[in-house]
């Protein structure tokens, strides 16, 4: 188990999108996406309805361990259209075109039931949101209150950066996926 903070995953490319980049920008390094994916307070996950259509919402999600972690009430649509099909995107980033750095995280997201985990997990939300985001946990789920949640991890399969402003650019890291999803 590491703290958080210690890149135990690393891409095995990196590789900058001349077709969508500036000429003089160039690949931005792993460890900038991994500080935004650690301090964004916020992010939007895109699921896929068993009928085609898309879902997106907004939601918190912690960096543990070289994955994100996001928790839902179990028959929340995200849940359900996770349940039928894992794959998924996550995004963050700001609102600005000529300022800041997005990123589009995609992955297969895979349900964490172990309580010992789950309690790594809960710790990490509490230091990273405040107490407002305490969970207690057992039987496999986050609890708050009266509610229970389902946490998920999910891999980096690629993830894509874009710079914005001088110079603009895109980045795509690739990672080995180490479990099917």
């Amino acid at each position: 188990m590491t703290d958080g903070t210690t890149p135990i995953t690393a891409p095995t490319s990196t590789t900058l999108g001349t077709d969508y980049s500036e000429e003089k920008a160039v690949a931005a390094p792993w460890s900038r996406a991994e500080e935004i994916l650690r301090t964004a307070e916020l992010f939007w996950i895109s699921t896929v309805r068993s009928d085609g259509r898309p879902h997106v919402t907004p939601l918190p999600a912690v960096w543990r361990d070289g994955k994100l972690h996001f928790c839902t009430g179990p028959g929340e649509r995200k849940a359900l259209n996770l349940a039928k099909n894992p794959h998924l995107v996550l995004t963050t980033g700001n609102n600005r075109w000529k300022e800041g750095f997005d990123l589009v995280y995609e992955g297969a997201a895979v349900r964490v039931t172990d309580d010992a985990r789950l309690r790594v997990l809960a710790d990490a939300w509490e230091e990273k949101y405040g107490s407002d985001w305490h969970f207690e946990v057992g039987d496999g789920h986050f609890g708050h209150g009266a509610g229970r949640a389902v946490v998920f991890e999910v891999e980096p399969g690629t993830v894509f950066g874009f710079g914005k402003g001088s110079p603009f650019s895109q980045t795509r890291w690739q990672f080995r996926a180490r479990r099917q999803g």
